[in-house]
């Protein structure tokens, strides 16, 4: 397995080792041990799929309390997957790190909590893989505009389809501290 550490400080992108023959392939998606050896020492609750068409933009999200870690791929398709720090004591809060997610790169990307997600279908349609360290809170989720221009995010999509709370979430500098990670 190959691991890549981001510029900000926490993020990983995993490239599990693929075994492949004309008969198609096999890999392993998560190995406790192997994972570990190689610095990722979490442990993951519920693992959540979701389906998307292209232009669909998914987040900015993460829990406050009751914080996510997620390990996420892209199953078919193609995302472009953003981190955001929300860590305020952090060097690089409100700096976000965006990575390619594909079914034929099979790359794995994680996001310690304190880090808001999203994502972007950039195919027909994906279906997206989170793995997650604690379970989903609705009560303690908290999103961020996905265009907030003090975040200056490099979306390949300049008008996507949003739900309903993406479309009015607030801008970052508009959460209240507390909602925030220290």
């Amino acid at each position: 397995m190959n691991l890549t550490t981001c510029p900000l400080s926490g993020l990983l992108i995993l490239e599990p080792k693929v075994f492949g023959d004309p008969r198609g392939y096999f890999m392993e998606s998560w190995n406790r041990r192997r994972y570990e050896q190689a610095g990722l020492e979490s442990e993951f609750v519920q693992d959540n799929f979701s389906f998307s068409q292209q232009g669909v933009l998914r987040g900015l999200h993460f829990q406050k309390p009751n914080p996510q870690g997620k390990l996420v791929s892209v199953l078919q398709g193609e995302v472009f997957d953003v981190a955001v720090d929300v860590r305020r004591s952090s060097p690089t809060f409100g700096k976000w790190h965006g990575v390619i997610l594909s079914a034929d790169n099979k790359r794995q990307f994680y996001l310690p909590p304190g880090f808001a997600h999203g994502f972007a279908v950039l195919s027909p349609a994906a279906l997206f893989h989170y793995k997650c360290t604690s379970y989903y809170s609705p009560k303690d989720e908290v999103t961020i505009s996905w265009d907030d221009p003090n975040l200056q995010i490099d979306w390949p999509l300049k008008k996507p389809s949003l739900s309903e709370r993406d479309a009015r979430a607030p801008r970052l500098r508009d959460i209240p501290v507390e909602q925030l990670f220290d």
